[in-house]
């Protein structure tokens, strides 16, 4: 099928956030636990690379996590106390920063924090204003966030083309589905294609640097035939 759109083409819109002005463009992947999401992210990042892009991730942790290793001289320097420890070498560099009772950083700050790139992809922070696409998985057994989201732009999905892309796998047949009250579009998208959905996001990328809209029939490989399974 072509892409499935739900109502109107809306406008496109980067992201408002300050710092998002730094990259080419700002794009989020946002589902529930389980949906492949980072499946999903580890794929796009090899496609955008190989279509020449400098790709920055910015990864949300709901956990307490360290990516530092016990007994290297950077471990040491962060257990006697430093907040901040930049570890550089000539091939690669890593700043460990402690947030200490501030808590979470915001996406905005975060953004600022990295190095102009000409697409940041946001694993997470779903709830933050900027372009996303959901990812949606039926098996998961969650319902869409799409209908109360208007910055999902579009929707990677495991559904047949059959199934209505805003109702869940348990959903009883007769119940009415979920609408959004702006009535926005979503492209219905192939979880199971990284390689069609990279091309998404780099003519999302396109149409956010001239400042010209997306519907259903955007030009190019949007324009192919998009359904299929995520594995």
């Amino acid at each position: 099928m072509s892409p499935d759109t739900l109502g109107n083409a809306p406008v496109f819109r980067q992201t408002p956030l300050a710092s998002g002005a730094r990259h080419g463009f700002v794009i989020g992947l946002a589902g529930w636990s389980g949906s492949g999401k980072t499946t999903l992210a580890e794929q796009l990042i090899s496609a955008l690379a190989t279509r020449g892009k400098n790709v920055a991730t910015i990864k949300h942790a709901h956990h307490q996590f360290d990516a530092d290793i016990p007994g290297k001289d950077s471990h040491r320097h962060r257990m006697a106390g430093a907040r901040q420890v930049l570890v550089s070498s000539a091939l690669r560099s890593a700043l460990f920063t402690e947030n200490g009772d501030t808590g979470d950083r915001s996406l905005d700050d975060l953004l600022g924090a990295l190095a102009p790139a000409d697409i940041v992809l946001v694993e997470g922070f779903k709830r933050e204003p900027l372009p996303k696409i959901e990812v949606f998985r039926a098996a998961v057994g969650k319902p869409p966030l799409w209908p109360d989201d208007r910055w999902i732009v579009a929707l990677a999905t495991d559904q047949s083309a059959n199934t209505p892309a805003n109702t869940p796998a348990n959903t009883p047949a007769n119940t009415p589905a979920n609408t959004r009250d702006d009535q926005a579009p979503l492209i219905q998208l192939d979880l199971n294609d990284p390689e069609t959905i990279a091309d998404f996001i780099c003519e999302c990328a396109d149409a956010g640097a001239s400042a010209s809209s997306i519907d259903g029939t955007i030009n190019g490989t949007i324009n192919g035939t998009i359904n299929g399974t995520q594995t």
